[in-house]
This record gives structure tokens, C-alpha cells and sequence, in this order.
């Protein structure tokens, strides 16, 4: 079986992303941790994509910034803008240039990053999703790229640098807020448990309802694919039943839209029917009608955390992956209403 470059880090205790900067000559490699390195691939008879000594562009210095890969929903979503903004922002103090990758597919992503990882021109990447069985971290892994994780890393949690909020916990607190005015028959919308965030706020959605004795009915979860036809007749299969949620904890504030157009088309009213709760604070928040009650997940400083500890370690190779929680805080507007027991 051929040698890896996982290999070669764990004979050396390093980890991969510093044996790629030792067989690209990076000079942020200490001298003691680059003799251990080579010393490692002399024994394993490891021969690198890119001969060692190959010297390192003097030319500016890029990260690379990974967006879901998608033809046309990712751009859709200004949750993703404001974490591009403080990655810029950041990357910009260092001097350091940020470039957006991505792809309609995952095979398309997964060749740009191959080009971009032969010809060494990435000090590292910062990904701005995190899902289960994800191919793409699984080709960084093994190439040696170093990356940041902005949300809960599926694998190798301990060697992974991540960013995220305490999605468990602002699940819970939206659907505690929603049981605090009154409601009873609670609701939530997301995006399926694929997206680690999106399993992480209905398990805390789900906590909230065992914390305050409610039922937890399965029939009151809508979780929503790529079928967006599909999508809205769950939504409205949801609200066309009799004993319909009087509030409901939703996955974003796009959702919160199309949630907003299946209830004008069930003859319902935000908040006079059904009381709602989103995520991410967006434009979009204050767009609707109603304006949205909405957890600020602080998308800006997610960025901006992110590319601190990407670039730290690109400049400390020998740091410890950091985990960082953002916090997050619940916006109040006029999306949600106070019921009486009359009305539960």
C-alpha cells in the first residue's frame, strides 16, 4: 500500500498540513520540526508530489475560502456574504489575499482544489459549511491541506481547527422563547441532519419540548431537500392539518419566507396564526412583512475567527487546532405573539 501523507504526520507527530509546508520549503517550519519530518519520510521512503526543496513563491499569499458547492442556493443566502466579509476583513490585516472556491457539484469543487493544491498556491482554506461524510474534507486530509471549519467537524474533531456557535443550545432557547408566550404545539423547519447545524438546533429544539413535558411529534418536524416543490407541500401539508403548530422554530430566514408564502396560500397570518422563530439575523429578517424574531449567529465573526486561526497556524505550525464557540442572541421583532391558555 502507498505511503501517505498521513503517514509520514503520524510518524513525525505532526500534523499533515505541516508536512506538505516542510516538502514545499515554507520557512515558517521550525528547523527541529523540519528535520524530524524528513527524517520521517527517509524511513517510510515517502516521495513528496512536489520535491522538496522547491522553493516557495515570494508572491502574495492566499487562503482559500470553500462555499457549499451548488448552481445557484449558496448565492442566494447573505448568511454566506457576511462571513465572506470577515474573512476579507481579517485576511486583509495580514495581508494575506482570500479567494472564493466553489463549484455546481462537489466533482467540480474537488478539481479546483486539486489545481489549486498542485500548484502550491493555498496557504490554507477556510470552509464555510460542515456536513456529515463530506468528500471534500476527506481530500484535504489526505493532500495535507491545512483548513478552519466553521461548524462542527464530522471527523477528526481533535486535529480540526472549527468555528462555530452553540447550535444545540440556540435551539433550545428559541423553542424555550416560543413555550415562554404561551405555545404549546411547537413546530421546526430545517434543512435535514446531514447539515451538522441543522441536526444540532432540532436536537435542542427536541430538548426543549422533553424540558418542558410537551410531546415530541415527529409529524411536527419538516425537513426540507433540494426539492423545493416538495418542500412547500410538506409546509403546507403542516399547516392545513387540524391540529396545526401555534408556533414554529425555523431552520433560517429564507425558509422563514417560503414558510411566510404556504401560510398566505393556507388563508394564515404571521403572527396572528402561527408565531416564528428563525436563524441568522439576515436582511431578509427585516424584509418580510412581518419581520422576523431571529437568532443572530454573529455570521461576520464567524469569518473573522476563522481566518484568525487559519492564518495563526499557517504562521505557528505547531499550534494546537483551536476550537472557538461565537456566541449568538435572539433579536426580538414582531413575528412572534403572546397566546392564552383559551387559545393553545
Amino acid at each position: 500500500m502507498a505511503i501517505t501523507i498521513k503517514d509520514v504526520a503520524a510518524l513525525a507527530g505532526v500534523s499533515p498540513s505541516t508536512v506538505s509546508r516542510v516538502c514545499n520549503d515554507n520557512p515558517s517550519i521550525s528547523r527541529e520540526t523540519r528535520e524530524k519530518v524528513r527524517q520521517a519520510m527517509a524511513e517510510l521512503n515517502y516521495e513528496p508530489a512536489l520535491p522538496a526543496g522547491t522553493p516557495v513563491s515570494q508572491g502574495p499569499r492566499f487562503i482559500g475560502i470553500i462555499l457549499p458547492p451548488s448552481p445557484r442556493k449558496t448565492y442566494e443566502n447573505p448568511f454566506y456574504l457576511e462571513m465572506l466579509r470577515g474573512i476579507s476583513q481579517f485576511c486583509n490585516q495580514r495581508q494575506y489575499v482570500a479567494a472564493v472556491l466553489t463549484g455546481q457539484d462537489e466533482e467540480e469543487l474537488l478539481r479546483v482544489l486539486q489545481a489549486m493544491g498542485r500548484g502550491g498556491q493555498m496557504e490554507g482554506v477556510v470552509m464555510l459549511y460542515s456536513k456529515a461524510e463530506d468528500h471534500i474534507v476527506d481530500y484535504l486530509c489526505e493532500a495535507g491541506l491545512l483548513y478552519a471549519l466553521i461548524g462542527k467537524p464530522s471527523q477528526l474533531a481533535a486535529q480540526t481547527i472549527c468555528i462555530d456557535n452553540d447550535n444545540l443550545l440556540a435551539g433550545r432557547e428559541a423553542a424555550d422563547y416560543l413555550y415562554d408566550l404561551g405555545h404549546r404545539r411547537i413546530a421546526y423547519l430545517g434543512y435535514g441532519d446531514s447539515l451538522l447545524f441543522s441536526a444540532d438546533r432540532k436536537s435542542g429544539y427536541r430538548l426543549s419540548l422533553l424540558q418542558h413535558g410537551l410531546p415530541d411529534r415527529p409529524e411536527d418536524c419538516v425537513e426540507l431537500q433540494e426539492d423545493r416543490a416538495g418542500a412547500c407541500a410538506a409546509i403546507c401539508r403542516l399547516l392545513e392539518r387540524e391540529d396545526r403548530p401555534t408556533a414554529a422554530v425555523v431552520g433560517d430566514d429564507l425558509l422563514a419566507a417560503a414558510l411566510e408564502r404556504a401560510c398566505i396560500q393556507a388563508g394564515l397570518s404571521i403572527p396572528e396564526d402561527l408565531s416564528v422563530v428563525s436563524f441568522n439575523n439576515s436582511p431578509f429578517a427585516q424584509l418580510t412583512s412581518f419581520q422576523l424574531t431571529s437568532v443572530d449567529i454573529n455570521s461576520f465573526q464567524l469569518g473573522f475567527e476563522a481566518a484568525s486561526q487559519l492564518i495563526n497556524h499557517v504562521e505557528n505550525p505547531n499550534l494546537r487546532a483551536a476550537k472557538i464557540i461565537v456566541p449568538h442572541f435572539i433579536v426580538e421583532r414582531n413575528s412572534c405573539r403572546r397566546i392564552s391558555s383559551e387559545q393553545i
